[in-house]
């Protein structure tokens, strides 16, 4: 696909013709957030996101749902994926293999098996996933992620997980580099921002449209880490695109505190659900397993809840796509959280597993 310019999108976005038009811009890993602190020795040896969402309690395993993976592809060897059909896509110009590791810790963390003795996927029973390659070494652009997007629906996924977000700093960046003012070069950064993101809603519109064809699929995607409440309460940001645009289950970051689960310090805010994303125990490209931290951790956790939610629904007769979005986006708690939360830091609460 070949590059829209920012100034030949304006020119396109003038006819009365076309819906909806906007130039690529940068996409980039939602990268884990590294820890100054020592990882808890619980943390590192269990999955305890497991239970906060109820997986370990609840009588469904994902079985007969297909979920699609997009990040920086998976590591198909590790035992944790032992018996799942994976069928992948790259959509990066380089290898197939996982360079990163970030896909398969969050591939793990939704339908991992067990891996010695210990469970790390929420929704061990799936036995199909589509794994698509979106994020290499120099990330991605927002065409690829839309094309991966239609793949996966294409291919039958009733969920989509997308731990990723759009690189404004970067298109800013970009458009400096071609000589472009930086005043003007934000400018017009903002603008291809906001029009990429109108793109994102009118595809989860689309989507939500075609389900009596395609059947249900719900978009989950990660928050954003670029808060910093560590330093200050108040160093909050909005959850950023694609979880900002409508149409997807934005998911922020909830960490373990003597007094109950609590937002994580850089979790954005703004986002629909939360799950646990702090010391996260899962896959590691190196065959073991690892612990990561990040609101890309803990959209896998709602996305492995979601699969839980369609099985239920499945099996009930009563899988569509209102029915998908009510069970999954009702089934969040605010029990367990320390007290004093914000709302608009947590969302609805802590997705649960159905548990009958």
């Amino acid at each position: 696909m070949d590059s829209l310019t920012t100034q030949r999108a304006a020119e396109v976005r003038r006819h009365r013709d076309v819906e909806a038009v906007a130039p690529i811009i940068p996409m980039k890993l939602i990268a884990p957030i590294s820890r100054t602190d020592a990882v808890s020795p619980i943390f590192a040896s269990r999955a305890w996101g497991i239970e906060a969402v109820g997986a370990d309690t609840s009588p469904f395993s994902g079985e007969g749902v297909k979920v699609a993976v997009l990040d920086t592809g998976i590591d198909p060897l590790h035992p944790a994926f032992s018996g799942v059909d994976l069928v992948r896509r790259n959509f990066t110009s380089e290898s197939d293999d996982d360079l990163n590791g970030h896909g398969t810790h969050c591939a793990g963390t939704i339908f991992g098996r067990d891996v010695d003795g210990k469970r790390i996927g929420v929704a061990p029973g799936i036995r199909t996933a589509l794994i698509g390659k979106v994020l290499g070494e120099d990330g991605g652009g927002s065409d690829v992620i839309l094309t991966a997007i239609e793949w996966a629906v294409q291919n039958g996924a009733q969920v989509i997980s997308m731990s990723l977000g759009m690189d404004f700093p970067g298109m800013v960046v970009d458009l400096e580099r071609e000589g472009v003012p930086t005043e003007l070069a934000t400018s017009m950064a903002l603008e291809d921002y906001r029009a990429n993101i109108l793109l994102f809603e009118r595809l989860g519109s689309l989507i939500q449209a075609r389900t009596h064809f395609t059947g249900p699929c719900l978009l989950v995607a990660a928050a954003g880490n670029e808060s910093k409440r560590d330093l200050d309460p108040n160093f909050v940001i909005a959850a950023s695109p694609p979880a900002a645009a409508d149409g997807m289950i934005s998911v922020a970051a909830v960490g373990p505190d003597p007094d109950g689960l609590t937002i994580a310090s850089f979790s954005n805010y703004g986002a629909r659900l939360s799950g646990p994303g702090v010391d996260i125990l899962s896959a590691s490209v190196s065959g073991g397993l690892t612990t990561m931290s990040g609101t890309s951790m803990a959209a896998p956790h709602v996305a492995g809840v979601a699969a839980l939610w369609a099985e239920k629904l499945m099996k009930s007769g009563q899988f569509s796509q209102q029915r998908f979005t009510d069970r999954l986006a009702g089934s969040a708690v605010i029990e367990g959280l320390k007290p004093g939360f914000n709302p608009s830091d947590i969302g609805n609460g802590v997705a649960q597993a159905p548990q009958e």
